[in-house]
């Protein structure tokens, strides 16, 4: 029978028992295999197996692995550029999952510990989603969207995570949903979900079976840079594919600086970084503005929006963006008044940078009083 020696966050119990969809306790041991360590992949977070003589790692050796579990642990790890390969594990012959020579570098020594409390809060949901394309999804095409299966999963992580106040609107929970069936119906840069399920109705009885798709994005920080001493705001404007697909004659748009949020990362904290990658600018304060679904009936969009409080010394345009992420951006630094024009053109028509505008209007003569 084969035995497979498990490291790094396969010895976590909980990620363990998605990938395997169980965890047989019964055929697992403490194990160590010696000449090797485990160091965090430079730039990454997930660890990596490196030979070094004199060292020693720690894991878990599963024996009898069946087919089902071996067919589940491929998928989860052959697609990132990992192979098996045969090693002597204190006197038993097992495999273990190698990362490709050269694939990536080590860093520090990796620690399970603060894996577990910096990344398993999202990384349970990544694994849930990488795991449940099984049989649908090859998984190469799975590691090639890693990103932003992380970036959905974080999201997750944070809808749990929030205050969710429930004075006005019902007190009924997504556990009381009866979810029939989801089925990935598209998955690709984004994931579209075909749901089939019924809900309570207000009137006490449950809905029919209702069958919809919903499009799967991960959270987003949105931010306007605002100069109080100068009466400055800051717009950026780029080719958005949403008024190109409706057949906007004109799907360049002016909107709020924003970004996706990354796994791990605080809203506020990615809204500091993409004011930096976008237009190149540090910022003073940052004055939380709402959180909100911009669009609840079709996609799962969910925004952390902000004023930023910047120097904003010279009005007219200029250029931001990463070309890592193929961002062409124009910035324009100009006087809230003519901000107040575009949106009584019609010129501004981005629900998010109108709604901080008028959040603005609102506060700006307190902000410019400091």
């Amino acid at each position: 029978m084969t035995h497979v020696f498990l490291y790094g966050t396969l010895r976590h119990s909980g990620l363990l028992e998605i990938v395997l969809g169980h965890v047989p306790h019964d055929r697992l041991k403490p194990a160590r295999l010696e000449g090797f360590h485990v160091a965090r992949a430079k730039g990454h977070e997930f660890p990596l197996i490196v030979e070094r003589a004199g060292t020693a790692c720690e894991g878990l050796l599963l024996h009898d692995v069946t087919p089902q579990e071996r067919a589940r642990l491929d998928h989860y790890e052959l697609g990132f550029g990992y192979r098996l390969r045969a090693v002597d594990v204190q006197g038993e012959e097992a495999l273990v999952y190698f990362p490709d020579e050269g694939l990536w570098e080590p860093a520090e020594p990796w620690s399970l510990q603060e894996w577990r409390t910096e990344h398993w809060p999202y990384v349970r949901f990544a694994a849930g989603e990488i795991m449940s394309l099984m049989g649908q999804v090859d998984a190469a095409e799975v590691a090639r969207r890693f990103a932003t299966i992380n970036q959905r999963a974080h999201a997750q992580a944070l809808a749990r995570g929030a205050p969710q106040p429930t004075d006005r609107r019902s007190a009924l929970h997504r556990e009381d949903v009866a979810l029939r069936r989801k089925t990935p119906s598209h998955f690709g840069f984004f994931r579209t979900d075909t749901l089939k399920l019924s809900h309570p109705l207000f009137g006490g009885t449950d809905s029919a079976d209702i069958e919809r798709e919903v499009f799967l994005t991960g959270d987003a920080a949105l931010v306007l840079p605002y100069d109080p001493e100068r009466d400055r705001v800051l717009l950026i404007e780029q080719f958005r594919m949403g008024p190109y697909g409706r057949g906007d004659l004109y799907p360049w748009t002016l909107e709020p600086i924003a970004g996706r949020i990354d796994p791990g990362e605080e809203p506020a904290a990615a809204a500091r970084r993409e004011c930096f990658e976008e237009a190149r600018i540090e910022l003073d304060e940052l004055l939380p503005v709402a959180n909100y679904y911009p669009s609840p009936g079709e996609v799962s969009s969910f925004f952390h929006t902000f004023v930023a409080l910047a120097d904003l010394p010279e009005t007219g345009q200029g250029h931001g963006g990463l070309e890592s992420e193929n961002e062409d951006i124009r910035t324009h630094v100009l006087s809230f008044c003519d901000s107040e024009a575009l949106m009584r053109s019609g010129e501004i028509n981005v629900g998010p940078l109108l709604h901080l505008l008028l959040w603005l209007k609102a506060e700006r003569q307190e902000l410019r009083r400091r």
